[in-house]
């Protein structure tokens, strides 16, 4: 399920899946929902991984709507989608771009269509300058018109220009591999792509949010403790988001840990 929770209240409600947290492949249910938008209409859009879809809900709605991909069925043609985690939108046109993971692929999906195109990967499972592997989150980056992917089997953040063939590095090995230095990452879940181009992520097996301003590729280590597991304030637990608030898991239970963006001086 997708929860909604105001700052400060002790009860959150549900606005996406069953409040109960039963999984399925109904139009109520979700099943390993990875990563969601919200449009413009304020509409939650959910990556509905284990499904092999992307459901739309509409504010209030007990069901959501397929906008991409086929409940259920799999595969490597343009309508259909392999394991979708994360998603990104462009609020000036519309379109979704998608990180089909197990496609190893970004899809670009405009409104009403029942049909993707291919505008990341899609050359197989690598780490070559053609090629994602296992693309996990995804950012539009409107500024550049290009993508900002995280790629869960390579290590590594790349970005992609729309149109073009190929990306280039921003962070992490550019060959795939991991690594606990600063400027290394170890199965990485998400990430968060600010105005100024700075991103952030949850550097999830290296127990740490790693900060890396735009342009650099030696991050900071912002929270957590490389390497340290641990539920004291000064650590994490394999965190699994990089948003504003980053969610540490482990031994059963969720802890938020909540980044402020703002401290980060900018030029």
């Amino acid at each position: 399920r997708i929860q909604k929770w105001i700052l400060g209240a002790s009860n959150g409600t549900t606005v996406a899946g069953q409040s109960n947290g039963a999984l399925g492949s109904s139009a109520a249910h979700l099943y390993r929902p990875g990563g969601i938008a919200i449009d413009s209409d304020g509409n939650v859009l959910v990556g509905d991984t284990y499904n092999h879809r992307v459901q739309m809900w509409q504010q209030g709605a007990s069901t959501g709507t397929t906008i991409a991909g086929a409940t259920g069925s799999f595969g490597l043609s343009n309508d259909r989608l392999y394991n979708p985690f994360g998603i990104a939108r462009d609020p000036r046109t519309g379109a979704l771009y998608i990180a089909d993971r197990d496609n190893h692929r970004v899809m670009s999906y405009l409104p009403g269509s029942s049909s993707g195109t291919v505008v990341a990967g899609g050359n197989g499972p690598g780490v070559k300058n053609t090629q994602l592997y296992l693309p996990i989150a995804v950012r539009f980056d409107m500024s550049t018109e290009s993508l900002v992917i995280l790629n869960f089997g390579a290590n590594n953040i790349v970005r992609w220009k729309l149109g073009e063939s190929n990306w280039t590095h921003v962070a992490g090995n550019i060959h795939g591999g991991w690594g606990v230095t600063s400027m290394h990452l170890n199965a990485p879940h998400d990430m968060v792509l600010d105005h100024w181009g700075n991103i952030y992520v949850a550097d999830t097996n290296n127990h740490r949010i790693q900060f890396f301003k735009a342009g650099e590729t030696n991050g900071t280590t912002i929270a957590g403790i490389t390497g340290a597991i641990g539920n004291v304030p000064t650590q994490l637990h394999v965190p699994y988001g990089a948003l504003p608030s980053a969610f540490s898991s482990g031994c059963n239970r969720f802890r938020a840990v909540i980044i402020d963006m703002k401290w980060q001086d900018q030029d």
